[in-house]
């Protein structure tokens, strides 16, 4: 796998000091370094741009502005001296918001997440269900894997995408947790927080905060969806 990135900075020291840290990565390609928005949408719109490392306080158009013009870009990840742009910045789409002055250990620990993230992407770009309804198969690499919705424990949301949770691995689906619920196939989960959905068969127990699930696996109770929990009634 490799990542095209665009570098946005209007200052000369950041830009090199993620120039510097990005090129210690093979899974990153620099495609483009740039010190103003304008100059980098006009580059993004000719090219294929996987990964955005953006300053915010820019000169003319910021860096959430810029963001907000390419939406099409996998990933984003803001790097700036106003933290007070945090909540801003993940309303469009932010894989992670560093802090500037900012060290090596922390810039690779979002390298990790973003390579952890396009893995999941690139293995989740197909997802049907099956014919026969009680089985789904899920395009992992150029193989096709069937996985038995009763064995499935739980469902956890990843923004566009969805893990389905087994006792043997971790599933991707290219389809959200709204969507996967709304299907016929899905019809014995409940969902029980903004980012997760359970299997009925599977709940040991239930407080006030969380579901015990088979194996002693804790699942967080929304409080926007505590009235999903009557059917246990």
């Amino acid at each position: 796998m490799k990542l095209n990135c665009v570098i946005v900075d209007d200052s000369e020291i950041d830009r090199l000091t993620v120039v510097a840290y990005a090129k210690r990565f093979p899974v990153l390609n620099i495609a483009g370094v740039f010190s103003c928005a304008e100059d980098a949408l006009l580059f993004i719109s000719k090219e294929n741009v996987d990964v955005l490392f953006l300053d915010i306080d820019l000169d003319g158009s910021s860096g959430v502005d810029l963001r907000k013009k390419v939406p099409e870009i996998p990933c984003c990840i803001f790097i700036t001296s106003h933290p007070e742009f945090a909540v801003e910045s993940f309303e469009v789409e932010t894989l992670d918001f560093i802090v500037k002055p900012f060290k090596f250990d922390r810039f690779e620990q979002a390298i990790r997440r973003l390579t952890e993230f396009m893995e999941l992407r690139l293995k989740a770009d197909l997802f049907e269900a099956s014919i026969g309804g009680d089985s789904i198969y899920i395009k992992e690499g150029h193989e096709q894997t069937k996985v038995k919705l009763h064995d499935i424990l739980y469902i956890e949301a990843l923004k566009d995408y969805s893990l389905l949770i087994t006792q043997e691995k971790r599933h991707c689906v290219l389809a959200n947790i709204g969507a996967l619920l709304k299907e016929v196939n899905f019809k014995s989960f409940i969902r029980v927080h903004r980012s997760f959905a359970v299997q009925k068969q599977y709940v040991q127990k239930i407080s006030s905060q969380e579901l015990i699930l088979h194996n002693n696996v804790a699942i967080p109770i929304g409080r926007s969806f505590k009235e999903n929990l009557n059917i246990f009634l």
